[in-house]
């Protein structure tokens, strides 16, 4: 056999999507080359590696179990790349985080004088929804988590980094009837979902359900974002995290709605497997953020504290 660290590479990439689109997305490279690498890996072996059924790829039990040699294989390398590294004073590898959507306006904080420090290590970030976040742990995929709500079915470790408070938010030319029992506003005006799998959804069909609060016209978006769009755009009201609407608070364009009840309050938490040996470069990361995180916050995310709503209904 004579395969390369590349195919290795994208190979285990293929295992982990399930894409050659993906695989070519993730890597930066075309889905031809991986289409060609995915081939001439395959041609080292006499039992299929993959299979197309429909237009779907699956892995086969075999080519799983390569996938997991292949995992090994590159952690060594990886191994082998930091200590050369270290001999020369550096910290050097890949550090993979998956972090939810709304974490995008936190984690950055946390990395940014790490990743200054440490020139030589290589973020790999993936922002996207809890459930999928969840799965990337569970797959063991990733180093650390960064989640709201912990997931029930993992025994994980955990680094507790700041508080995450939801209010409901509205336009700014909103004008509610103080008097208004909290029942008829939700039903009054449209209410913004996010998309299943969310954690702020969690939250706000908890909250909802609690109170037996049924609700008008629902829309749903797909991210923080687009929600926060929406509000601007004055289509309805939401509950949303607060560290994602700083800005739009302080220009005036959106306003807290107080309700009693309100704000959630939930936790940012950095996760990873429990037992699970972690690199170099994760264990420096590790190392800083117990060390730093209190300055990071007072320094980026002081101003969460000076907000205070109007009475609630």
């Amino acid at each position: 056999m004579n395969y390369t660290l590349h195919q290795l590479q994208v190979f285990l990439k293929i295992t982990q999507t399930k894409s050659i689109t993906k695989a070519a997305e993730e890597l930066h490279l075309t889905q031809p080359a991986i289409s060609i690498q995915l081939r001439n890996f395959q041609d080292q072996f006499e039992i299929p590696l993959t299979e197309v059924v429909g237009r779907k790829l699956y892995v086969t039990e075999f080519g799983n179990e390569i996938a997991l040699a292949a995992q090994r294989i590159i952690d060594e390398v990886n191994m082998i790349n930091f200590r050369t590294s270290a001999f020369k004073g550096m910290i050097a590898g890949r550090l993979r985080i998956s972090v939810v959507s709304t974490g995008k306006y936190l984690m950055p904080f946390y990395l940014s004088k790490f990743m200054n420090t440490n020139k030589g290590i290589e973020l790999d970030m993936d922002v996207t929804n809890k459930s999928k976040v969840i799965q990337s742990l569970k797959e063991n995929q990733i180093d650390f988590a960064l989640v709201s709500v912990l997931p029930k079915d993992l025994k994980l470790d955990e680094i507790l980094l700041m508080e995450n408070k939801l209010f409901l938010v509205g336009n700014k030319n909103l004008e509610i009837d103080q008097n208004a029992k909290i029942e008829a506003i939700f039903t009054q005006y449209p209410l913004i979902f996010r998309e299943e799998g969310s954690a702020t959804r969690i939250a706000m069909e908890n909250f909802l359900s609690n109170r037996n609060i049924s609700v008008g016209m629902k829309l749903q978006l797909t991210s923080n974002e687009a929600v926060k769009q929406a509000l601007l755009a004055d289509l309805g009201i939401s509950i949303m995290p607060l560290i994602g609407i700083k800005n739009e608070l302080e220009r005036g364009e959106l306003k807290i709605i107080p309700i009693k009840g309100l704000p959630i309050t939930t936790d940012w938490r950095l996760v990873w497997l429990k037992n699970k040996p972690l690199t170099p470069v994760a264990k420096a990361f590790l190392d800083f953020i117990q060390e730093e995180k209190e300055a990071i916050f007072e320094h980026s995310f002081s101003w969460i504290q000076t907000i205070h709503p109007p009475d609630f209904h």
